[in-house]
């Protein structure tokens, strides 16, 4: 029995809007049965004939079979974790924040189970049985969303991370250590880098220099200014000019130092409200870049740097059939082509419901606070931990404790980390997709005109003089600077970072596998530099 409505124009100038809108119907109308269609009245001419819209359709269903067909063809390799959330039945290696925990803040074996049998069963009904550790508190943040599907691009279970670093490690010991000096060096200027003593004495420990410290392995992105030109250049949004000044917290203001106030959040309880401060300010330092990726929406960076793209005339990628057609200026002007909008606003879903799988189902990755629990308790002497002795005897470490009188990571927001596993890094996979959109739509080899950096107290931007900053550097740096940030919040790992960039470059270039088949005309491929140096070309 047919349930679908024809979709009609109104046949008279007369028609009522209530008329009309009655005559339309429902959604389902949209998708009616290959016979359903017919002219409005015996006067119409119809622009097409039935059997030219049949084979349009035919053509398309074709296109998105043959996408299916290919994505469940392609290789794929299993995911595999790093063994501690079995080797470990204290679970000293696993996310548990927001459980119920002992006085140790030892995640409760039963709560702990009862949280990885919802992971791996996906159901709705495990999920609510999970317990909570404080009546009232946080809830655990978006468990399910690595259980959607995605109709464009691999399967949020498609694509693999390597393990992240083992609990005992030496490398995470070493990434733990970079982590608590960013915590002492939240109010550094990042332009003073090459004379602070902190920095120095950092640097020194870590084995880098002041040049290169917290800085990412990407091309271009140790060039200039530690901050992205795209998180400091002024840009229009349609008519209207924004300059890149932010609410920033106030200086000096650190969290979860005292260890009833680590236990609290570890059980989920509620927490104290943020401190700003009351000067909007470039952002000049770790603790500005922590706050601009504390209230961030997913595409604000992408978006943001699509615009200032456009606005310096940056040359678009040639082999583009749409984007070759027209001028910046048209583009800019028109606030189009809907392509470059789409493309770029389009990678974070899909980016995000990948991370939310590997952290949810694959990973269950401890924060740094929970880590830094682990030091403090073995160090005081009220517990003993297989931590690597790297971590131990860190001179950093030390000096948190002469400031604080504990061994805590000090934590830029009240809340700490949110109510989610580490690994990778959500933020760092939302700005890995709209970044390897943007580098495949633009020239990156594109010279940025009049760069900047912030002044020391972020008042003002002053001109940067130095070796050139590329278009392809400086969104290397973006994608690096909005997960470290989160780094500097002392909520993430450098290793969340890296892979959370290549998890979202993945994404994307899925999406445009897909999307580069869709054209009318000639296409060669988009074509880009990965985050790992390699070229890569995705043709139809």
């Amino acid at each position: 029995m047919k349930t679908t409505e024809t979709v009609v124009a109104p046949s008279s100038s007369n028609q009522t809007r209530r008329e009309f809108l009655g005559r339309v119907g429902s959604v389902a109308a949209l998708t009616a049965s290959d016979d359903s269609f017919r002219a409005s009245d015996s006067s119409s001419a119809l622009a097409f004939s039935r059997a030219e819209l049949l084979a349009r359709r035919r053509a398309a269903c074709d296109l998105r079979v043959r996408r299916a067909r290919a994505w469940v063809l392609a290789r794929f390799e299993l995911p595999t974790h790093n063994g501690d959330e079995s080797r470990y039945p204290e679970k000293l290696g696993s996310f548990s924040k927001g459980l119920p925990h002992d006085d140790l803040g030892n995640v409760d074996a039963s709560a702990y189970s009862t949280f990885v049998r919802a992971c791996r069963s996906g159901r709705v009904v495990d999920f609510d049985a999970v317990p909570l550790g404080s009546s009232g508190g946080q809830r655990l943040r978006n468990p399910q969303a690595g259980l959607a599907f995605t109709v464009s691009g691999a399967d949020s279970h498609q694509i693999v991370v390597p393990p992240p670093p083992p609990f005992a490690s030496a490398q995470l010991a070493g990434e733990m250590a970079e982590v608590y000096w960013m915590s002492l060096a939240r109010d550094v200027p990042f332009s003073e880098y090459g004379t602070s003593p902190v920095i120095h004495q950092a640097a020194a420990e870590l084995s880098v220099t002041p040049q290169t410290i917290f800085r990412a392995p990407y091309a271009g992105a140790n060039v200039g200014p530690y901050v992205s030109q795209f998180l400091l250049q002024p840009f229009a949004f349609g008519a209207q000019p924004i300059e890149q000044r932010i609410r920033t917290f106030e200086g000096g203001v650190d969290f979860l130092t005292s260890y009833p106030d680590w236990l609290a959040r570890q059980n989920g309880a509620p927490f104290a409200a943020r401190q700003y401060d009351s000067t909007l300010r470039y952002i000049r330092n770790g603790r500005d870049l922590a706050a601009w990726v504390d209230f961030d929406p997913p595409s604000q960076a992408g978006l943001n740097a699509l615009l200032i793209l456009l606005g310096m005339g940056c040359p678009l990628d040639p082999a583009n059939p749409y984007l070759a057609r027209i001028t910046n200026q048209d583009a800019f002007a028109t606030f189009g082509p809907v392509d470059l909008f789409d493309m770029v606003e389009k990678a974070p879903g899909p980016a995000h419901r990948a991370v939310w799988f590997q952290k949810w189902r694959v990973h269950r990755y401890l924060r740094p606070e929970e880590y830094a629990g682990r030091v403090h308790n073995q160090l005081v002497g009220a517990a003993s931990y297989p931590l690597h002795d790297d971590v131990l005897n860190l001179d950093a470490v030390q000096q948190v404790f002469s400031a604080n009188g504990s061994y805590l990571l000090p934590q830029a927001y009240p809340d700490g980390c949110p109510l989610h596993p580490a690994y990778p890094s959500g933020h760092s996979t939302g700005i890995g997709s709209t970044v390897t959109m943007l580098k495949a739509l633009f020239d990156e080899s594109f010279v940025i005109p009049n760069p900047v950096e912030a002044s020391s107290d972020g008042l003002s931007l002053v001109p940067y003089s130095g070796p050139p900053l590329t278009v392809g550097g400086e969104l290397n740096k973006l994608a690096f600077n909005v997960g470290m940030g989160r780094v500097f919040a002392g909520i993430h790992f450098r290793s969340d970072v890296l892979w959370g960039n290549r998890l979202g470059e993945a994404v994307s270039l899925g999406l445009l596998t897909d999307e580069a088949g869709c054209y009318n005309e000639p296409f060669m491929g988009y074509s880009l530099r990965q985050f790992d140096g390699r070229t890569v070309t995705i043709a139809p």
